[in-house]
């Protein structure tokens, strides 16, 4: 080296091996959970018929949901959708309208008069369901689905259970109810309707079946200790909407009194209003921000004239005077007396404080065991304590709601397969749920969640016409398309056009990509792209 060489000497003892960028990470795809599907209780694969929905893929849409729940066109009217209370499209403008879309595809499968398809598993049982009410149908319809002959047996006139007596028709058209009980029926699941069974293992015997699976559901009122010394005028407001539903002449008055906060309550005063009464009451001892009513619910009750008494506990009725006391709620929301005392006036008084179940006829069974408030303790595979005999619904230690009696149905039907051919069965592992944060939502842009249309508020109480009407087409599809698709790849080709190594390799529609790792440099810029957060950056030393 002479002097006028600048460069220093290399010396390669100095040097780890290689000289370049070595890498330290590699991008992997990844399945996760979107909260939707995690929080529906009948277990859908919301973001799977969305996705179908949107490519214009009706039926295939529909099929899909009913893999896990028969009754569409009854849960998107019902359903209090939690799935959307979960959407993370909620922190960009407003959640996906998922019960709508799911409306529309069930209405348009009865339109189109869909089919289930499916293939039964050869060496099915029979199987015996007490209860047609929401659990007892969606269990039915699953063991027919996995290959086994069911009956359902029902004291009721109808099949249907709550749905049909506890829901009014302004929510729950009769004709979309039965349209979907009779699809199960056309399966070939027999609905014996107006028979009680009081002694379950002697129609197991007499029936021949293999298991039963009761669901008999929450159709009693809570007994409540009210002085009364003229009660000519009370009722419970599961028999005035049963009365109702049946046609029968009840007389309300001009005045009635609801007392309860809950949905059911609602329920009875908005069907009052339209049997004639010129005043519908809602007696609470909650305010409103306690109530266990949906928020909607109170509202179309208040635009229909239902006049609210929040911070009342009715104390003694006399007639038609109710005197009530004055709450107010402590630091816990709990509601408390503060002395101080009311008197209303009302023609009748409906009790709408919730439901019990009556599994008194299960106390013959040895092994059955229950809570204290009569509901039936099961294990994990909704089996009680007598061996064959399972349960679900509202009748079990529960939420109670529709979807979740139906997503009980279901549950149960998979572990009653199992148990009727010596098996277990297990639930695949759910994945991780993708939560907001974990978005990088390049493409965001403010498309607001199409608005549902109402019935007329002038044209409401004159009649039991829906409330809540269908979307068209073209809005479902628009609903459809603004899923996110949380955390799974939908071949946006965002990580394709980011990779400055074109390591990325399309494998064609549907089929999404893989990575050619000899070219990969694990410099992240795919997974820091990705809208749905399906690329994860893993370390190099764990892919080996």
């Amino acid at each position: 080296m002479n002097s006028k060489d600048m460069t220093a000497r290399l010396d390669p003892d100095k040097f780890g091996k290689g000289t370049g960028a070595m890498r330290s990470r590699r991008p992997v795809y990844m399945d996760f959970l979107p909260p939707c599907n995690n929080a529906c209780p009948a277990g859908e694969d919301i973001q799977g018929w969305l996705a179908l929905a949107q490519a214009g893929r009706y039926e295939e849409a529909w099929q899909l949901l009913i893999e896990n729940n028969p009754f569409p066109a009854i849960h998107g009217r019902v359903c209090y959708h939690p799935c959307e209370n979960a959407c993370n499209r909620a922190y960009t403008d407003q959640e996906v309208s998922i019960h709508a879309v799911e409306r529309f595809l069930g209405d348009l499968a009865m339109e189109k008069g869909w089919k289930p398809k499916y293939t039964p598993r050869p060496g099915g049982k029979r199987v015996l369901v007490i209860g047609g009410g929401p659990s007892g149908l969606s269990a039915a319809y699953h063991l027919t689905r996995l290959g086994h002959t069911v009956e359902i047996y029902e004291a009721g006139p109808v099949a249907g259970g709550m749905i049909h007596f506890g829901i009014p028709a302004y929510r729950m058209p009769r004709a979309e109810l039965e349209a979907e009980i009779k699809r199960v029926e056309e399966m070939g699941v027999k609905i014996r309707l107006n028979y009680r069974v009081d002694d379950v293992l002697g129609e197991k015997t007499a029936g021949n079946f293999d298991a039963v699976f009761v669901a008999v559901g929450a159709h009693i009122s809570k007994k409540i200790d009210i002085p009364a010394r003229d009660a000519r005028g009370m009722m419970d407001a599961v028999s005035f909407l049963k009365s109702v539903e049946q046609g029968e002449k009840v007389q309300l008055g001009r005045r009635v009194a609801i007392y309860g906060g809950g949905n059911t309550a609602m329920d009875a005063a908005r069907v009052a209003k339209r049997m004639g009464v010129d005043e519908a009451m809602i007696i609470y001892r909650r305010d409103r921000a306690n109530m266990a009513a949906h928020e909607f619910e109170a509202d179309e009750a208040l635009e229909e004239g239902v006049k609210f008494k929040w911070l009342r506990s009715i104390k003694e009725i006399d007639g038609s005077t109710i005197e009530v006391e004055v709450m107010e709620l402590d630091d816990e929301g709990r509601p408390r007396p503060t002395g101080r005392y009311e008197k209303l006036e009302a023609d009748s008084l409906i009790l709408a404080v919730g439901q019990e179940t009556d599994t008194g006829f299960l106390g013959r069974i040895p092994g059955i065991e229950f809570k204290a408030d009569g509901t039936v303790i099961v294990d994990s595979a909704m089996m009680t304590g007598a061996e064959g005999i399972f349960a679900g619904g509202d009748m079990v230690p529960s939420e109670r709601s529709v979807t979740i009696a139906t997503g009980h149905g279901k549950k149960a039907a998979r572990h009653i397969d199992a148990w009727l051919r010596g098996e277990t069965y297990r639930p695949h592992p759910k994945h991780p749920i993708v939560t907001h944060e974990q978005l990088q939502l390049w493409y965001r842009t403010s498309a607001p969640q199409v608005a549902q249309p109402h019935l007329p508020l002038a044209q409401r109480l004159g009649g039991f016409e829906e409330i809540l009407k269908g979307i068209s087409e073209h809005d479902a599809v628009y609903e459809a398309k603004r899923c996110l698709s949380c955390g799974n790849c939908f071949e946006c080709d965002g990580c394709y056009g980011s990779c400055p190594e074109d390591a990325i390799i399309k494998l064609g529609p549907g089929k999404k990509y893989r990575y050619d790792y000899a070219r990969c440099t694990g410099c992240g810029t795919c997974a820091e792209q990705c809208p749905c957060h399906a690329i994860e950056m893993i370390p190099e030393t764990a892919a080996r």
